[in-house]
């Protein structure tokens, strides 16, 4: 046998969007139904001016796949001091009947499109249907894939955007506005932007409290993006109390998740967490049961996302011919 090379423009012509967000469904089902094997992932943080990198490992049932993921980020000198992006991701496909590797393909894109389907997964699941009016508290890569994922699921009629970085705010206004037609409105101050969401997006590397649970109207859906590791936070925990908590994974939310930061004040006992997304999609658990519930979606990134969708552009990439084999075993 060999092993197929994907190299990223090879990975991004693979795969649209539409097609990982099903994949994207597809791994949360599994998930809540006994068919994955995903054991915790390891961070490992660098020394300061570096950032981290993230290693998942999973194993889908159904298709005979293990995928294991390494992914960095926050490393802001890499394009000046060595001539690399300040994110990378590499995924290796192993057959699981084998554990031969089949696949080596770039996982930048693929971290980026997936993390962005969870929140229109989540959308489709748990948002208001009459919800038009996105806040996105974050300007940057991942706030334009949430864009791109959710403006698959609903018609984004307005965004009111925050960033800390006025340069990143302006790149975002201009390139959401060009690729989409979407007016956004820069707001003078998150409040400003909180308060106007029908759906609020965070997408920081946030290390307190952005958003003040006062600020959010009944009926706000929340995409929580940017925590998944211990010591980042976006939500006022407060915000907790008398919301529908659903969740990617119960045992990684509350551990390194938004999620803990309310189970760590005792604002919430974890039997107060309404469920996991793939419960909801099963129709095991109801979404949401009215227009008045806040609902907040917290998302760690999970190692089977990676898998289907990766496992979905190795399929594509060995029907249409595209990538390199070449012979990694003797």
């Amino acid at each position: 046998m060999k092993t197929l090379l994907l190299k990223k423009d090879e990975v991004r012509r693979l795969i649209g969007v539409a097609e990982v967000i099903g994949a994207v469904e597809e791994a949360y089902k599994a998930f809540s139904s006994d068919q994955v094997e995903q054991p915790d992932y390891i961070g490992i943080h660098h020394p300061s001016l570096r950032g981290e990198i993230d290693f998942k490992l999973g194993y889908y049932k159904a298709n005979e796949i293990i995928s294991m993921k390494a992914h960095s980020g926050g490393f802001t000198n890499n394009p000046a001091e060595h001539g690399v992006p300040n994110s990378i991701g590499t995924i290796l496909l192993f057959d699981a009947r084998s554990c031969a590797l089949i696949c080596i393909m770039d996982g930048s894109l693929i971290t980026g499109l997936r993390t962005g389907a969870s929140g229109a997964v989540s959308v489709k699941a748990l948002a208001r249907k009459n919800a038009r009016t996105v806040a996105s508290i974050g300007t940057g890569n991942q706030a334009r894939m949430q864009i791109r994922a959710v403006n698959e699921i609903m018609k984004i009629e307005k965004i009111h955007a925050w960033s800390r970085t006025p340069e990143s705010l302006s790149r975002y206004k201009t390139d959401i506005q060009r690729e989409f037609g979407i007016p956004v409105i820069v707001a003078s101050s998150k409040k400003e932007a909180v308060e106007q969401a029908d759906i609020l997006i965070t997408t920081t590397r946030g290390k307190g409290s952005l958003v003040e649970a006062d600020w959010v109207k009944p009926g706000t859906h929340i995409v929580a993006i940017g925590t998944d590791q211990r010591g980042k936070q976006e939500l006022d925990p407060e915000l907790f109390r008398n919301a529908k908590i659903i969740v990617d994974s119960i045992s990684q939310c509350t551990e390194k998740g938004e999620t803990w930061h309310p189970l760590n004040k005792n604002i919430i006992a974890k039997d107060d967490i309404h469920g996991e997304i793939g419960e909801v999609l099963l129709g095991r658990k109801p979404g949401r049961e009215s227009d008045d519930e806040i609902t907040i979606f917290d998302s760690t990134g999970m190692a089977i996302q990676d898998n289907t969708t990766a496992s979905k552009i190795y399929q594509n990439a060995t029907a249409n011919n595209v990538g390199t084999f070449f012979q990694f075993f003797e």
